[in-house]
């Protein structure tokens, strides 16, 4: 599956190499053979950048999923979230340009604040880029009745963060709501009561891989179910 995002690229990238190759073709000329052999390596790459696989995984009361594949980077202690409401756990992940950048819902609740903040463009993979990056912060209520927050964060080279959720919405874990293109950062923050199932260095895969557990006792939550990512 292709992300429908990447859609126009992948028609503009085919539609010029075809172009090209046509006039090779008529010119007889090695010059343009070579550049529409190149437009067809950079129609590919764009491509395998905008794939989107299905992800299946087991929903369980106060698991939370991770938002994106990508390397974690950095698991950080924060004395107090204001859209938290205390003490707060950071999970950052890395997506270099080899990751799917779909981005998925890390819990089943309603979307409470969708916040767009613009900035700079520095690398990802620094710790700024956390703070003074362009970013769009989504904050959310999950079903247990906690509160968590999740970030979508531009990089060096990403220039365009597409999210596509709005204050309440009622969204599954897993489900799919944006992504953003060429190379990216993503952040999950939840209380700090919440148990991490991962580590710094670890691979992770959004709307599969567990990332912590909520310290629930909320007796209205259902029970664990078998599920596939929510699809749009």
């Amino acid at each position: 599956m292709i992300a429908r995002e990447g859609w126009p690229f992948i028609l503009i990238g085919l539609a010029l190499t075809v172009v090209l190759i046509l006039l090779a073709t008529r010119a007889n000329s090695f010059w343009l053979f070579g550049l529409s052999a190149i437009f067809a390596l950079v129609t590919l790459f764009v491509t395998f950048f905008f794939r989107d696989p299905n992800r299946t995984f087991a929903v369980e009361p106060g698991l939370l999923v991770s938002p994106a594949d990508g390397k974690v980077i950095k698991i950080e202690q924060i004395a107090s979230h204001p859209f938290i409401g205390g003490p707060a756990t950071k999970i950052s992940i890395f997506l270099s340009v080899f990751d799917v950048h779909v981005n998925r819902v890390p819990a089943s609740g309603v979307i409470a604040d969708v916040k767009y903040n613009p900035g700079e463009f520095f690398v990802a993979y620094a710790d700024k880029a956390s703070e003074k990056n362009e970013q769009t912060e989504i904050g959310m209520t999950t079903d247990s009745g906690d509160r968590i927050l999740f970030k979508q964060i531009a990089g060096y080279i990403a220039r365009r963060i597409v999210c596509r959720l709005k204050a309440g919405d009622t969204v599954a874990a897993g489900q799919r709501f944006g992504l953003i293109r060429f190379g990216s950062r993503t952040e999950l923050f939840m209380p700090a009561s919440a148990s991490i199932l991962v580590k710094t260095g670890d691979r992770v895969y959004g709307g599969e891989t567990p990332m912590a557990r909520l310290a629930i006792n909320h007796p209205t939550v259902d029970r664990a179910r078998k599920t596939e990512s929510y699809e749009h």
